[in-house]
């Protein structure tokens, strides 16, 4: 058995790597502030474009059967492929195929074949795309450009198309590129009213956090500069490859969230530095870097390896919002590593300004937070497993927790895209607006359209389109009986992939969610495993001490289980749903387990780094093993009260959204931090130190000798 030796307690003599830079920092103040404004300025430009040029596109398993047929019909099928747009004529007085109703239709084609953008626009025709009475038909308009352009067209069409109605005769513009252009416009809407709730809310907050208004402003100045350069960053990104406009959401979430919480955590270290040890301004920002900056440090970088797992999806929607986050992170923590120590260098005594009167600023060992960690040195078992079967019991339902990815239902109930979907399904079918599309050889297409016709889940098939080029490939189109969002569509598509001959391959919109929903299915296990053994390797180089970083790792594991256990009450049961606003589907987005895993870990890390990496420094000092775990929370257990509540409100602001998925993110988010922050990390990581004693900062000879040493503590 390996020999296992507790970590001596160490300090060391003079600043650190970080703390010279806090340093350098204020002794080229100048050069600093002129690249943060060029950084500002120059990405800045960028910023207001960046709802412009990002989409809403990119929803699609790489490498899949249903993307192969896309780009089939969109190069052999005059852009007949799942992201053409579809526009319903619908007439409340008789047949389309006379009168006022014939006009608009020809109106309808005029504004269509005047887009460049667009391929062939083919007009209704009896039996396929108009319905028997004649009073509703659809005409395609295919696609002339990729998916995320496409979803441009039809923002840039979809008005103009409206505005062809007349009292008797409905014009609404649908298809899976009105789906995101209408969703996109609702999510921005949505977004903003999150911001008018978020940054009051979040300033109040602050402001008691802090004790003083000046010092709460330091994060939001933070945040703003990271989101602009980010902003920036994504726009120029979006040159090169496309950029999902949930890149933007997400990373300017992170950015705020993760902006107040490394403010805090070197703002109040920097306050007990300067008043409390009544170092000077230099030396406090040099133990600020030393200490909090050292958290702060390897916080991001959990944050950053955390999502880095989610490229492991092969989608490019999945790696372009993960990609958005982590840029806005790298600029956070570039600006709070570099910017932040000159501002409170500049400012200095100026952050306690407008201090409210309660207000210590040399306060950094909180006398509430260490009788806490006394009490909970006293009482481990009974708050241990206490904290235990809350997380537990709120997990459990997830046993249960259905996936599927998004129903027209995310729409709001008078977008063009669910409006035109509902007229669809009335005239032609429930599964209409969920078109198979079937390409396959010449030679098999008799035998392929049998196959189609013969299958129970079929309700109708189309005529073969040979296509328009000398390839010799057909195309197929067949009707489902059921909704595309319905589950028995999963089995018929198996069954279809089974039972065609060996040259035709099945796709069209809803067999692209199908295929891009078991894409997720298979990638989860592996994200999940990737980023709980970079998260427990990152800890373990950071603290050098196996049994905490092991068990500070699985312990994100209940906050986040309890968490997704809410989410399927909520969401797929739809216990609250009036409150919040919503039409449940009976499911959970298929995307939130991975991506939000990542997320929901990435900011429970957060938190277990700045508890641990104290722990560590009061470890480093007395050699104690209660003083770690006390010490530890009457340092740092205000700074996570703080940005934990401060985390919460953010992410409950974006549940006010009016799209369901921007809610799922804010409920499932925030019931995360609500419980990681106060209950795991509060509670039961300090129990988990409490009970394993001075055996918590054990570690192999070996260990020790292949990784670098690195100390929290600062003379």
């Amino acid at each position: 058995m390996a020999q296992l030796t507790e970590t001596p307690p160490s300090t060391k003599a003079g600043p650190g790597p970080l703390g010279r830079l806090g340093v350098w920092v204020t002794e080229h103040r100048k050069l600093v502030t002129i690249v943060w404004v060029a950084i500002v300025i120059g990405l800045g430009i960028f910023a207001p474009a960046v709802e412009k040029n990002l989409s809403g596109a990119g929803w699609q398993a790489d490498g899949s059967e249903s993307v192969a047929v896309r780009e089939l019909a969109e190069e052999h099928f005059g852009g007949n492929a799942s992201h053409a747009i579809q526009v319903v004529v619908h007439s409340t007085d008789g047949s389309l195929e006379s009168g006022e109703g014939q006009e608009v239709l020809g109106e309808v084609v005029d504004v269509l074949e005047a887009e460049p953008r667009l391929a062939e626009v083919l007009q209704p025709m009896p039996g396929v795309s108009l319905s028997q009475d004649g009073s509703t038909a659809v005409v395609l308009a295919g696609a002339g450009v990729d998916t995320n352009e496409m979803v441009k067209v039809a923002t840039d069409l979809k008005e103009e198309l409206q505005e062809l109605s007349t009292d008797a005769v409905q014009v609404n513009p649908t298809g899976s590129s009105l789906l995101w252009s209408d969703f996109n416009e609702a999510n921005l809407e949505a977004m903003l009213t999150s911001e008018m709730y978020s940054w009051p809310v979040t300033l109040a907050i602050l402001v008691l956090a802090f004790g003083a208004l000046v010092a709460a402003g330091l994060p939001l100045l933070l945040t703003l500069a990271g989101l602009v350069a980010s902003a920036g960053s994504l726009v120029l990104l979006n040159e090169f490859m496309p950029v999902s406009i949930w890149a933007m959401n997400f990373a300017m979430m992170f950015s705020l969230a993760l902006g107040i919480d490394y403010a805090l955590f070197l703002v109040v270290r920097y306050r007990a530095a300067r008043e409390g040890h009544n170092k000077t301004a230099r030396q406090a920002v040099a133990e600020t870097m030393d200490t909090a900056g050292k958290a702060v440090l390897l916080s991001g970088a959990t944050v950053l390896i955390s999502l880095s797992a989610v490229m492991l999806v092969p989608s490019p929607s999945f790696r372009s919002m993960a990609g958005g986050i982590m840029i806005s992170v790298v600029f956070i923590l570039g600006a709070t590593l570099t910017l932040l120590p000159l501002v409170l260098f500049k400012l200095d005594h100026k952050i306690n300004k407008f201090a409210l009167p309660w207000v210590h600023t040399g306060e950094h060992r909180s006398p509430k937070f260490q009788k806490w960690g006394e009490h909970l040195w006293r009482h481990p078992l009974v708050w241990g497993l206490g904290s235990v079967v809350v997380l537990v019991a709120l997990a459990a339902p997830i046993l249960g927790l259905k996936t599927a990815m998004p129903s027209i239902k995310v729409l709001p109930e008078d977008a063009s895209a669910r409006v035109g979907y509902g007229l669809v399904q009335d005239a032609f079918g429930e599964g209409a607006p969920g078109m198979l599309q079937v390409v396959t050889e010449t030679e098999d297409a008799d035998q392929a359209s049998t196959v189609l016709a013969d299958d129970a889940g079929i309700a109708g098939v189309m005529p073969a389109v040979p296509a328009s080029d000398d390839s010799d490939l057909v195309l197929i189109q067949a009707v489902p009986t059921v909704d595309p969002s319905d589950e028995e569509l999963f089995d018929i598509v198996d069954r279809l992939r089974a039972d065609l001959p060996d040259s035709a391959q099945v796709g069209g919109a809803a067999v692209e969610n199908i295929d891009l929903k078991n894409q997720l299915d298979d990638s989860t296990p592996i994200v999940i495993g990737v980023v709980l053994a970079l998260g427990f390797l990152l800890l373990l180089f950071a603290l050098q001490a196996p049994l905490i970083s092991l068990l500070g790792t699985l312990a994100s594991l209940l906050s986040t289980g309890a968490a997704f256990g809410v989410a399927r009450l909520i969401f797929q049961e739809g216990h609250g749903s009036d409150l919040l606003g919503f039409e449940h589907q009976g499911f959970l987005d298929a995307w939130a387990p991975v991506f939000f895993f990542a997320m929901i870990f990435a900011i429970a890390m957060d938190y277990t780094v700045f508890l641990l990496a104290s722990a560590k420094e009061h470890w480093e000092r007395s050699g104690d093993a209660k003083e770690a775990m006390v010490g530890s929370l009457a340092h740092s257990g205000r700074v996570i009260f703080a940005a934990g509540g401060v985390m919460v409100a953010v992410f409950f602001t974006f549940a006010l959204s009016g799209p369901l998925p921007p809610k799922e993110m804010g409920v499932i988010l925030g019931v995360a931090v609500l419980l990681d922050a106060f209950l795991v990390r509060l509670v039961l990581l300090p129990v988990m130190l409490r009970m394993a004693g001075k055996a918590a900062w054990a570690s192999p000879k070996w260990l020790r000798k292949i990784l670098p040493t690195i100390t929290f503590a600062h003379d």
